[in-house]
């Protein structure tokens, strides 16, 4: 059967805007995977999406109009129950066949299965293929039902009567195989082939598609839509470099922005507008975000990245005189730009300091007090850290107490986003130390998966402090996330803390911090045993950005097993023990390392407390393959201990190679668990003094297979 193009296109009114890159996406894949499931599509279908404003379509190469038929198999009953003893069929069974549609005509061709009191009647088939109007309106609904719609509304029909739900009234509908409309119905709508382009430019009322494949090219001329999400974008993307060269300019980036814009034009026009050089006087984060957040400009940069006095329109018409869309743009920015200026203006009129009194009117949480309540608690820790760091404790007490200050700006309260950042401006007009502005700019820090971290000790004993606060507080309570769920951001903040003590890197073991942290709540306010909760569900997060940084597993183990919390030594030491892995002996050297410690288990559970500090007797070392073990440990103990102290992992753990032929000698000749007690005692201090040799950087025997 001749496979044709299938075009689907629904006209609805303007769609969320936010919304409409994944609605174009759902739409398509959702409706082709129903075509392929049904036989109406092949596993090889090219998928061509269509999202506009006002528009979702898709196009589906290689559609057949109907299915091919499918064979079917179907058990009826045991042979036993079907059949009588003369071999003609039971009541029973002409029962069932009746109610597959057929009579005792197909008695015959039953064929049988399995033997004995096992054999059954098998009813053979073949189910009619779906034709493309049945199996495309099939897909069409189950399309529509799974569209990810952010918010649905209830309309009338045209009847007066009737009502439907989608996210926008819809108020056409396309199906086209080829040439041919395929008559389907949806929301009230019956398939065509008209459609409408756009509002306003189009050279027609109507676009009557010709066929699947001039579909984006009669949108084009005689709409005057680009229809592909895809190819509005790009063209965009391609408008606003060359208007911003044209100024010797950048545009800045922002993908989010983009896919917006893109989901607000059907024929972009990108133009450039100004406004008066005095707002430049604004920080221009406060400029950038009211431009991007309410108006959807492109603001321009020079080439050291700051912010010009120049903005890029992207409209959605082609005027032949531009000037009344720049014009308008134009009058339409400054009052914003106005508003920023004057929350600027006014926030400098009182110092951050004078602010920080009235967090005590802010709740924090009801269960863990005012927000003037927690910048105590990470003014403390933030200053414990930062002496730990030997940092100035002064100065991160007072980043920390200033920290959350600018909540309370106009600023801020205008613009949530630029917490921190509004923050640091004011500390710095203030008059504060810029080390202890950059700080209270930068402790909300990493604020999402590859952002920057804080730079210098004082900025990370802040960011630490009241990420640590946040995570015991709030799990403290029993907020703890659950599925996908997280409304504090707890996995976020986890994140954050070991990102700092990792990359930074900083010696802060983990335990300590999260204990000191967890004393600085009143007592009792949090549960009994958060310290040691928090403390896993960290090491879970770790794991988790380990093994997003393609370490794997088994090691990852390895090296858990023994790094007691020093976060700042687990990338390197994962780094040799990677590099140990590639080795030839590892796994030898592995299972090796394994026995000695089931051995040792052995040994504690009989010898016990006088194991634990026991030292080798050279004088017991009755066998040479003991003897030449001890002495081949000897020789590598300084060399390895050198290498563990300069943090070169690897090496630690290429010097255990020279061990591995007296290891598999010691194995083969001599007995750990003989009767005389003394020698054993010394034969398991051996061993136990090997293990600590092997397990200096990791525990290796999670290494063997």
């Amino acid at each position: 059967m001749t496979a044709r193009n299938l075009l689907v296109e629904l006209l609805v009114e303007e769609l969320p805007p936010k919304a409409l890159k994944k609605l174009g996406e759902s739409f398509a894949e959702g409706l082709t995977a129903s075509l392929k499931a049904q036989g109406l599509a092949s596993a090889g279908s090219a998928v061509t999406p269509f999202a506009s404003p006002r528009r979702l379509a898709v196009r589906v190469s290689d559609v057949v109009a109907k299915a091919e038929d499918k064979p079917v198999s179907q058990k009826l009953m045991p042979a036993s129950v079907g059949l009588d003893a003369s071999g003609q069929a039971t009541p029973a069974l002409l029962k069932k066949l009746a109610a597959l549609g057929v009579g005792a005509e197909v008695v015959p061709q039953l064929r049988r299965e399995g033997e004995g009191k096992a054999e059954s009647l098998i009813y053979d088939s073949r189910h009619p293929g779906a034709t493309l109007a049945e199996g495309l309106q099939h897909a069409l609904q189950d399309a529509l039902a799974k569209l990810p719609i952010p918010k649905v509304m209830t309309y009338q029909l045209a009847d007066g009567w009737s009502s439907v739900q989608f996210v926008r009234p819809a108020h056409g509908l396309v199906a086209l195989h080829g040439s041919d409309v395929v008559e389907i119905k949806a929301l009230g709508l019956n398939s065509g082939r008209e459609t409408q382009g756009h509002r306003f430019e189009a050279s027609v009322a109507k676009v009557v598609l010709k066929d699947a494949d001039n579909y984006e090219t009669q949108m084009k001329t005689e709409g005057a839509v680009i229809a592909s999400f895809a190819a509005r974008r790009t063209e965009i993307e391609k408008q606003l470099t060359a208007a911003a060269a044209k100024e010797n300019l950048k545009p800045i980036e922002d993908d989010a922005l983009l896919d917006e814009v893109t989901a607000l034009v059907e024929r972009p026009n990108v133009l450039i507008g100004k406004f008066e050089a005095e707002f430049l006087e604004v920080p221009q984060e406060c400029l950038i975000l009211t431009m991007k957040a309410n108006q959807k400009y492109f603001p321009l940069l020079d080439a050291n990245g700051k912010l010009t006095n120049k903005f890029l329109i992207v409209s959605n018409i082609r005027p032949a005189d531009t000037s009344l869309v720049v014009g308008g743009n134009e009058r339409v920015v400054r009052p914003r730009l106005a508003d920023a200026k004057f929350f600027f203006d006014q926030d400098r009129k009182k110092t951050l300091e004078s602010r920080v009194e009235k967090l005590g009117n802010v709740v924090y949480h009801n269960k863990l007090g005012t927000q003037l309540q927690r910048t105590e608690r990470v003014a403390t820790l933030a200053g414990t850290i930062a002496r730990l760091l030997d940092a100035d404790k002064a100065d991160a007490e007072l980043a920390a107490r200033l920290a959350k200050a600018d909540l309370l700006t106009d600023m801020v309260g205008e613009f949530p986003e630029l917490q921190g950042i509004m923050g640091r401006y004011y500390a710095l007009h203030d008059g504060e130390d810029k080390v202890v502005a950059d700080a209270i700019e930068a402790h909300y820090h990493p604020r999402f998966a590859g952002d920057t971290l804080p730079q210098g000790p004082i900025a990370c004993a802040v960011a630490l402090a009241d990420k640590l606060d946040t995570l015991l507080g709030i799990y403290g309570i029993g907020q703890i996330p659950t599925g996908e769920k997280d409304p504090f951001g707890l996995r976020r903040h986890a994140l954050g803390i070991l990102r700092i003590l990792i990359e930074t890197p900083l010696n802060l073991p983990l335990h300590a911090l999260i204990k000191t942290a967890a004393g600085n709540f009143p007592s009792g306010m949090l549960s009994a045993t958060v310290a040691s909760d928090v403390e896993s569900f960290m090491l879970d997060r770790l794991r988790g950005y380990l093994r997003e940084r393609d370490f794997e597993v088994s090691h990852i183990e390895a090296v858990l097993c023994i790094l007691n919390g020093r976060m700042h030594e687990v990338l390197p030491r994962l780094q040799g023990v990677r590099a140990f892995a590639t080795l030839e002996v590892a796994k030898d050297l592995a299972a090796a390392n394994k026995r000695v410690q089931n051995i040792m288990r052995k040994n504690h559970e009989e010898l016990g407390a006088g194991l634990t500090g026991a030292a080798v007797k050279p004088a017991l070392l009755k066998e040479a393959a003991e003897r030449d073990l001890h002495q081949a440990m000897q020789d590598i103990t300084s060399f390895a201990q050198g290498y563990l102290d300069r943090g070169d992992y690897g090496q630690n753990l290429k010097v255990l190679v020279t061990l591995k032929p007296f290891i598999d000698d010691f194995f083969e000749k001599v007995m750990v668990m003989c009767e005389d007690k003394e020698l054993r005692l010394n034969r398991a201090a051996l061993l136990q003094q090997l293990g600590k040799l092997m397990n200096q950087v990791a525990d290796i025997s999670k290494l063997a297979t």
